[in-house]
């Protein structure tokens, strides 16, 4: 019996179908979940809340990921979002644990604080041609040394000491219990749907927005987006403007996990969010990658360092896998193109 397609037509037909970002995205998230149904930590893998402790570890790192994709699809890439949510934690706890601000006050300024941040560091790298790991690298250090000159070096909590060296003890805002609560009978935290509110917004700029296809454009070829009318100063600058608002975001759910703000908050987070969304598919060489990629992305590295923590995986080992991933990710990425 001759075979209805040949195997060389079957052959052809996956190295198509694997060309596609979204299918890779899926196929890294399935092997990694298989690898979780066979080490799975003495059944803790089949319980829920294994997936929904790993949703809302991860959300924040989904958050930054969020911006993190925007400015890569620019060809770009912003090394100062972990800073940024330090110093958004920091300025959100002093605001509404010190200075008992409204939290619909100390939101929107802290949101807005992070915005500026990022707008700052657009514009260096568009009006004044500053490589973006340069302008996104002194801007991180800028963050960060801001975040302990504000707190003082020290973490911004419930305790608060006095001139006198006493202390004073003030109950945690309500607005840190609410984000940190769990809602659905505690099977959906609130800060997983601030995630998807961040994965949406993401969405709407990238598919739905004409500076949507002016990023992708400018990532693509930057010259010829110039050439075509595209505004590539502003477009750059609104890039790193929403990276640094998602920043904020981050640090405000970062902050009302915590219950307090933490100048150190952020550490080594902006090399998590590049992660998940090389893994997602995001080209690192800019005009190609998509929210969903992102969306998959997060998925795949939350579930990974979740069945690594599940079997006792050291702390170390987890690093160390995870870079070779990227690594593996990158050179995936090098060959499809």
């Amino acid at each position: 019996m001759i075979p209805l397609v040949s195997n060389t037509s079957q052959k052809t037909f996956i190295s198509r179908l694997m060309q596609y970002p979204v299918t890779r995205a899926i196929l890294a998230l399935i092997v990694i979940f298989v690898i979780g149904l066979v080490f799975n930590g003495g059944g803790a893998f089949f319980k829920w809340p294994a997936h929904r402790d790993m949703l809302r570890q991860y959300s924040v790192f989904g958050i930054l990921a969020c911006g993190m994709t925007i400015v890569i699809i620019t060809a770009g890439i912003d090394l100062s979002v972990g800073s940024m949510l330090g110093l958004s934690a920091v300025v959100f706890s002093l605001l509404t644990i010190h200075r008992d601000w409204n939290p619909w006050h100390a939101i929107p300024a802290c949101i807005a604080m992070g915005a500026i941040l990022g707008v700052v560091s657009g514009g260096l790298i568009s009006r004044f041609r500053i490589q973006p790991f340069i302008a996104t690298l002194a801007m991180m250090v800028f963050a960060r040394g801001l975040a302990k000159f504000i707190s003082g070096g020290m973490k911004i909590s419930t305790s608060i000491q006095q001139a006198d060296g006493s202390y004073i003890y003030k109950n945690d805002p309500a607005i840190f219990k609410m984000i940190d609560s769990r809602i659905l009978d505690g099977n959906l935290a609130v800060v997983t749907l601030i995630f998807i509110f961040c994965l949406f917004i993401s969405w709407l700029i990238l598919s739905r927005l004409r500076i949507g296809r002016y990023l992708y454009a400018i990532g693509g070829n930057e010259e010829a987006a110039r050439l075509s009318g595209v505004p590539v100063i502003k477009a750059k600058i609104f890039a790193y403007g929403m990276c640094g608002l998602f920043s904020a975001i981050a640090g405000i759910c970062q902050a009302a996990q915590e219950y307090q703000g933490d100048p150190e908050a952020g550490v080594s987070y902006e090399l998590t969010a590049i992660a998940i969304a090389v893994i997602g598919g995001t080209n690192l060489m800019g005009g190609r990658g998509s929210i969903l990629l992102t969306l998959f992305g997060t998925l795949t590295i939350g579930y990974l360092d979740k069945i690594l923590s599940i079997n006792a995986v050291s702390e170390a080992g987890r690093l160390m896998l995870t870079g070779v991933i990227i690594v593996s990710a990158v050179l995936l990425q090098r060959r499809r193109k």
